[in-house]
């Protein structure tokens, strides 16, 4: 049997059901025959996945990680487990389109390091999702044009393994905040890419209470990353330049709005979007200055199981 193509990495912090929604969209890629399904689980026996739902798969393997801290701890796991050349990430509240594995290894073909989906809102129902798909996603946001990049999509671009392996024990905290890592994979040279071809729709926060707490820790996440072991003066000036983040934020989100031609829903939702953008700018200058803390380990529980983290109504809609 020849070997698989391409090893998508998913995380099951609890049952097979908390990760089903995604496998069903997996099994129905095009191109399902060639992916390695890498699950990451506490254990393995608390998946009980059906063998129907993993027969069009190449092959799948279960990682057991006990406990699992962080998205980043789960998803380098998974990179180390997997065989395939090519790695995709996936999560528990994405949905890739059907051709997007196939879509994803036509274009590693070229030689890039990282390649990107463009996103989709999968949970368009209030304003709280779209300001956390514009501040998460809105740089990628549907329709827009395959380019070249300095970053893509977090926790859903996929990856020439090789390159991921090459960063050792220190896997683990580039992945957690990836912005960072696309930054650092530039700067060595690599090249990424964003391609319009490829499709994933995305399940964002829509509960006012968590999204606000994961804007702050997801802002003190990044800062504290992206100056880990930096001078004090350095640290003390990027803290003093916070205030203008979210103007500057807010104007990228905008030129991102304009080429998707989503402004209605811009407009519906700029006063919750400058809420979202403040609260991440005080946590990007406590990050700065004090670290990221224990920001990854608090932001963990709501990056996976994000059903509990949406309306009522976009738990119908979308999980079923």
């Amino acid at each position: 049997m020849p070997s698989p193509e391409l090893s998508v990495v998913l995380t099951a912090t609890e049952d097979y059901a908390t990760v089903r929604k995604t496998i069903e969209h997996l099994r129905r890629q095009t191109a399902a025959a060639k992916i390695e399904l890498v699950l990451v689980a506490r254990r393995a026996s608390e998946l009980r996945a059906p063998a129907a739902d993993l027969a069009p798969f190449h092959s799948h393997v279960v990682v057991e990680l006990d406990p699992i801290r962080s998205i980043g701890a789960a998803n380098a796991a998974g990179v180390r487990a997997a065989s395939a050349a090519v790695v995709a990430l996936a999560e528990d509240h994405c949905f890739p389109a059907e051709d997007w594995a196939e879509r994803i290894l036509l274009a590693h073909r070229n030689g890039y390091a990282v390649v990107g989906p463009v996103m989709t809102n999968a949970n368009p129902r209030t304003a709280v999702s779209w300001a956390d798909f514009f501040i998460g996603y809105g740089p990628w946001a549907a329709p827009c044009a395959s380019r070249e990049a300095n970053f893509l999509p977090g926790h859903n671009s996929s990856y020439k393994r090789e390159v991921l392996l090459g960063y050792g024990p220190g896997l683990e905290g580039m992945l957690e905040s990836e912005t960072v890592l696309h930054w650092d994979l530039r700067g060595k040279g690599h090249r990424l890419y964003l391609d319009s071809t490829i499709r994933a729709a995305h399940t964002n926060y829509s509960l006012w209470s968590v999204w606000l707490r994961v804007q702050y820790l997801g802002g003190r996440m990044f800062a504290g990353t992206r100056l880990k072991g930096a001078p004090l003066a350095k640290r003390l000036l990027y803290a003093a330049a916070s205030p203008l983040i979210p103007a500057i934020r807010l104007l990228r989100i905008t030129k991102s709005v304009a080429g998707a031609g989503l402004w209605t829903q811009w407009l519906r939702t700029l006063p919750t979007l400058m809420i979202g953008l403040t609260i991440d700018g005080v946590g990007q200058a406590v990050g700065y200055l004090a670290g990221p803390s224990d920001a990854m380990e608090r932001l963990a529980p709501y990056e996976f199981c994000r059903i509990r983290n949406i309306t009522a109504e976009d738990r119908t809609e979308v999980f079923g």
